[in-house]
């Protein structure tokens, strides 16, 4: 455990403004702990290092994006509405959504899972914007609809691909997300600089692992043609977000896959740009595409251009995905940054997966008016 002085001066270093650090304090479970010392203490309004790196602000307001995304997808799957107008406002331009409608589950499992995951990602964004406060950003437009179309196409799985049609459909409609999200938080643990975000984007990792290793199993387990066109799907990531092959299939030689790892038994992470390459459905150094068809909200906004995986064996693990602001520096090989803060998340994943579940709950029962304001 840090010091609670610690810990208020870090929220201090790396909130917008005096209202975002009570918001995050409340968040962490230091509500009235520290404050007169968080309000003295005079910091930049994006704290950011020496390197270039982006601030923590905008690393968790590119990972909001990505929750908007998730949470829209599974919250429509599951009732046929998507979130409310209070959980979607905030900086930037805010988008509808196109697309989706409930999925008509045939199997009790499957839709137990989707309702679960649904409410989790719905307290993503909740958490998230609790913690960004008045610098949260609005949720962008999102396309749930000819974005799956595109990418079942460029993955050989037909023209008229419909996620909500079946079980099986939003099982594959799943798998394209939820690897992403894993590799999204563990490419971008390293740039976070605010330990104690660190550790709560720790937690959200290890939920994302979680849903990913459920969806990968119940696609193994269904069988039938499932786990080939996740294969599928899996080259079609690959060969969206550079020359790395780093993404892994369900199936692997006839053997399951469903903990898709290195030789060190280690997830591998991307960068903000190579994830946007794949929720842009472009290899290319774009703004906008696919699932975000007006792109993101936020300073992390552009695809790399097929840069290094942040977690691959890649020459030249440069972090990317700023316009105009960089995502972390330049970097040689597998530095040592990316290493220690790779393990940091790895570790604090499993430490922080219980005391973020806890933490969660206070912030929907005790936060939840707040957060849903845009201040």
């Amino acid at each position: 455990m840090f010091e609670s002085t610690f810990i208020t001066n870090a929220i201090t270093r790396s909130s917008e403004n005096k209202l975002d650090r009570r918001r995050f304090l409340r968040a962490a479970g230091l509500t009235g702990v520290g404050l007169g010392a968080a309000s003295v203490v005079g910091a930049p309004a994006a704290f950011a290092a020496d390197s270039g790196a982006p601030s923590d602000a905008a690393i968790l307001n590119f990972a909001l994006n990505l929750e908007y995304l998730e949470a829209e997808f599974y919250s429509v799957a599951t009732t046929g509405a998507g979130l409310s107008d209070s959980l979607t406002n905030g900086t930037g331009t805010k988008g509808g959504v196109t697309g989706g409608s409930k999925v008509n589950f045939q199997d009790q499992k499957v839709r137990q899972y989707a309702q679960e995951i649904a409410k989790d990602e719905k307290e993503h964004v909740t958490f998230l914007r609790t913690a960004l406060g008045s610098a949260a950003v609005a949720r962008p437009a999102i396309d749930l609809d000819a974005s799956f179309k595109a990418a079942a196409k460029a993955s050989g799985l037909g023209d008229n691909f419909n996620p909500y049609a079946n079980d099986q459909n939003f099982l594959l409609a799943a798998f394209i997300f939820e690897d992403v999200g894993v590799t999204a938080y563990k490419g971008a643990a390293p740039l976070i600089s605010n330990k104690t975000y660190l550790g709560a984007a720790a937690g959200i990792l290890a939920v994302e692992a979680y849903h990913a290793s459920l969806i990968r199993t119940k696609i193994y387990e269904l069988g039938m043609d499932l786990p080939a066109s996740a294969g599928k799907i899996s080259d079609a990531r690959d060969s969206l977000d550079g020359s790395t092959d780093d993404d892994q299939p369900i199936v692997v030689s006839g053997v399951s896959n469903i903990v898709p790892s290195d030789e060190n038994g280690l997830a591998f992470g991307r960068t903000p740009g190579q994830v946007l390459n794949i929720v842009y459905l472009n290899p290319g150094t774009v703004t906008k595409g696919g699932f975000f068809p007006a792109g993101v909200n936020g300073t992390l906004n552009s695809s790399g251009g097929g840069s290094t995986s942040a977690g691959g064996t890649g020459s030249g693990a440069t972090p990317s995905g700023g316009a105009g602001t960089g995502a972390g520096g330049t970097s040689s090989g597998r530095n040592t940054e990316l290493l220690v803060g790779g393990a940091v998340a790895a570790a604090g994943a499993v430490a922080a997966a219980g005391a973020y579940q806890h933490g969660r709950k206070t912030v929907a029962e005790g936060g939840t008016a707040d957060a849903d304001s845009t201040e």
